[in-house]
């Protein structure tokens, strides 16, 4: 886990570290110096920690203007016994609500196992957002943690699963992976619509 980097080909667009609004403002990263851990396992010094034991994100883009923010995970999401969507929530995402994102947009490749408890802080994310055109978007979930999500009931505030988990988004710029996603939702909704 430890050579596994954030994704580092939309730094041109946006870094954390540099936006005064991030709650990374002015981290300085050490690369050489592996602190972070999922269990036994170190993981890069580039990915940011918002109090999790187990789970580890990076926010690759926050674009207020648009109101979007695309954030990659690594690690394990353990809402049992840590109650990572809490800390995601308070930490990260909260601070994030204050200065206008409602659009999220979860990059999932690297999680690993999900561990579902109380669904509330899905819920409360969701109410935050909801009147302002919100969404919240799991994308590239793993079969087992979908299930998982499903089993939390999770999917009546998060859109996850289906082609929304076949999504290749480092291959594109952010607006066309945002226009990907808007495409598979939309789509879903016609199709409960008939």
């Amino acid at each position: 886990m430890h050579d596994l980097e954030p994704y580092y080909k939309w730094r041109r667009y946006y870094i954390a570290s540099e936006d005064k609004l991030s709650p990374y403002y002015n981290k300085v990263y050490d690369e050489f110096k592996f602190t972070n851990k999922v269990y036994n396992y170190y993981v890069h010094p580039q990915w940011d920690s918002f109090g999790s034991q187990t789970l580890y994100a990076k926010v690759l883009i926050a674009d207020y203007s648009s109101g979007i923010a695309f954030i990659e995970l690594i690690g394990e999401w353990n809402d049992i016994l840590y109650n990572d969507i809490m800390l995601l929530k308070t930490n990260l995402i909260n601070p994030l609500i204050d200065n206008s994102i409602t659009k999220y947009i979860i990059l999932c490749d690297n999680v690993l196992n999900y561990h579902g408890d109380d669904n509330s802080y899905y819920e409360e994310w969701w109410d935050d957002i909801k009147e302002d055109n919100g969404m919240i978007c799991f994308v590239n979930t793993l079969l087992h943690v979908t299930q998982e999500m499903e089993r939390a009931q999770l999917q009546y505030y998060v859109n996850f699963g289906g082609e929304l988990d076949d999504i290749d988004w480092q291959r594109y710029l952010p607006p066309q992976v945002v226009a990907k996603v808007m495409e598979i939702l939309n789509n879903t909704v016609k199709q409960l619509d008939y």
